[in-house]
């Protein structure tokens, strides 16, 4: 196995690649109770148009099936339901989907090994009948209205599809009650078989363990399943500009809330080694910080005038095929917060970034980076998230030394710019 070594958090990591082409991330933690086990595939909601390994055509399926596959995977043929299972035995245990990835996961303190063969037989034995498939459309069905009044999730929804006019991200992960309806078994083993395929997934461990003796153990469980080739995906083609810088929809809300977004042009359309993936990433931590975080003389003047409510949230989302900054929040008046966090910007550009704020900041940053490796899952799927992005995650405790004033500022005038702005808000 390969160990790489960080200095700055005195842990290491331990990677091998398999020859079925899985990569397996242990990072181990002496005396830590916990452990927890994260298993990947490299397929989101955005997945939706491939052509499958030693294929020429053209696959196409409906919005959602990412999604669908997701919950359908803990049902086995025996009848019984994986999740259960893991419950029974003290473990918590969950799956999500995103927009670029799916995940299957566990934390305990005991029944490590019983948990890890469940979840490994799972992930690894779908279990798709006509009569399942229909009973899920149910169930799927339900929470899609039930997102559709979730106003915490159509404002961020809302500011997708102003930024964006092809990128799948502005479809729900989740997908549409008509969508949904399309699926069948048969679509779900195409992509099971493609997506699912060790090439395309990788698994995470952190705890307590000996990372050569917990490798051999997940070798034994691990089917023998050859290498499925390079999966070509195809993404409509994205132009730099937003579609409409205002969305708006009425929702019962007790104060209206916004989200403001920033479009940012991807990694593909960059072409952005790592290194660079990073300082932009770290830079952009750091001028949301100085913009409209806490400590900020904006959040201060827009709390004291009680033009907010709360804190305000901010984040930098990104993947290979997307890019964007969010900020979001509560508010009597969003428009008011808009234009005053445009005025800010341009405030920023013209009178530059104060110093000493840049460098308070800046030992925040990596104060909350070094706090990560204080909890297993905080660990692993900062891990499992960074590869899928082609990053280690060690690399942000080594890059956060080399930024500077004069790259924060190439950084601000590169992306932050008023025609690359949007406003979602839902109000009463």
């Amino acid at each position: 196995m390969q160990v790489i070594d960080s200095l700055k958090v005195k842990e290491k990591l331990y990677f091998e690649k398999l020859d079925n082409g899985m990569p397996i991330l242990i990072i181990p933690k002496k005396g830590m109770r916990k452990k927890y086990m994260i298993w990947g595939t490299n397929y989101g909601s955005n997945d939706n148009v491939f052509v499958v390994p030693g294929e020429e055509k053209e696959t196409k399926v409906p919005n959602g099936v990412a999604h669908f596959l997701e919950h359908k995977m803990f049902e086995q043929e025996n009848g019984t339901n994986s999740l259960d299972v893991l419950t029974a035995l003290g473990v918590e245990a969950n799956a999500y989907t995103t927009n670029d990835h799916t995940a299957y996961l566990f934390e305990c303190t005991n029944n490590f090994y019983e948990a890890m063969d469940e979840l490994m037989d799972y992930v690894q034995n779908p279990y798709f009948t006509d009569e399942n498939v229909e009973k899920e459309k149910g169930i799927i069905g339900q929470e899609i209205m039930m997102y559709d009044d979730y106003p915490d999730w159509k404002v961020y929804l809302n500011a997708m599809q102003a930024m964006y006019h092809n990128n799948p991200i502005k479809i729900d992960i989740v997908g549409t009650i008509e969508s949904i309806s399309k699926i069948d078994k048969e679509i779900l083993y195409k992509c099971y078989n493609t997506f699912y395929n060790p090439s395309n997934m990788i698994m995470v461990v952190c705890g307590d363990f000996e990372p050569e003796k917990l490798l051999e153990e997940i070798k034994k469980r691990l089917k023998d399943t050859k290498a499925n080739g390079k999966i070509k995906r195809m993404y409509p083609e994205e132009p730099e500009s937003i579609v409409k810088e205002k969305i708006e929809q009425t929702l019962e809300v007790s104060k209206p809330m916004y989200t403001i977004g920033i479009k940012d042009k991807p990694i593909n359309n960059r072409g952005d080694n790592s290194d660079q993936i990073i300082k932009k990433d770290i830079a952009l931590q750091i001028l949301l910080e100085l913009l409209v975080g806490k400590s900020s003389k904006l959040y201060r003047k827009l709390y004291d005038e009680g033009i907010i409510y709360g804190g305000i949230g901010f984040s930098h989302e990104f993947s290979k095929t997307y890019d964007h900054i969010l900020i979001s929040g509560q508010a009597d008046d969003p428009e008011k917060v808009y234009s005053m966090v445009k005025s800010e910007i341009e405030n920023f550009k013209q009178n530059g970034i104060n110093e000493n704020d840049f460098n308070r900041i800046k030992k925040k940053l990596y104060g909350e980076y070094i706090e990560e490796y204080n909890d297993v899952s905080d660990i692993a799927r900062m891990f499992l998230s960074d590869y899928m992005k082609g990053i280690n995650s060690f690399e942000y405790l080594e890059k956060i030394e080399n930024i500077d004033v004069e790259y924060l500022t190439l950084v601000l005038n590169d992306v932050f710019k008023k025609d690359k702005m949007v406003i979602s808000i839902v109000k009463n």
